[in-house]
């Protein structure tokens, strides 16, 4: 659906002929455009180009102000009905215990079961950059943990310092 504004009217519409439907969305067939107008003008409502890549062109007759009205209504609907989606993060260390990986794992599920997605973040400080492969499996252990509710949304990569995996809820059949 095109902006609100992106609507033309009456005599700002260039075809010259067009495909016009009533006021209830009754078919009235393919018509000069100055016909279609006159039809409008005579109800007192508007002619709104409402396809204009169509062949001929399709345009409505309603009142105009009432038919911007709606459309940013129902605008406004569908802005309101898009989840937001947040980016969460649960940090590990490369020498973390079991039990506080349970919890960070109850911490991130609770957080995709609420729609969000989950940054797993391992930072490696000091000497740890030289065991990479043990953050890796820490890393890989945890989402083993969520791998009933989550997915690898991106995979492990280093980002400096730290060990990245991005996960998002598993979509249920």
């Amino acid at each position: 659906m095109c902006a609100i504004s992106d609507y033309l009217i009456n005599e700002q519409i260039r075809a010259k002929e067009v495909r016009a439907l009533g006021e209830n969305g009754e078919t009235l067939g393919i018509m000069p455009l100055a016909e279609a107008l006159k039809i409008a003008h005579d109800a007192n409502l508007d002619l709104v180009l409402i396809a204009p890549t169509a062949n001929p062109p399709v345009c409505k007759t309603v009142d105009y102000s009432k038919f911007r009205y709606e459309a940013m209504r129902k605008a406004k609907e569908n802005r309101r009905k898009q989840q937001k989606t947040e980016l969460k993060e649960v940090q590990l260390s490369a020498t973390i215990a079991e039990n506080d990986m349970n919890t960070k794992a109850e911490n991130a599920r609770k957080f995709l079961s609420k729609g969000n997605k989950v940054k797993v973040a391992l930072r490696f400080r000091g000497r740890e950059m030289a065991h990479q492969q043990t953050g890796m499996d820490i890393v890989m252990a945890f989402c083993e943990k969520l791998s009933d509710v989550a997915v690898i949304d991106k995979p492990a990569k280093m980002e400096g310092r730290n060990l990245i995996v991005i996960l998002s809820e598993k979509k249920s059949k």
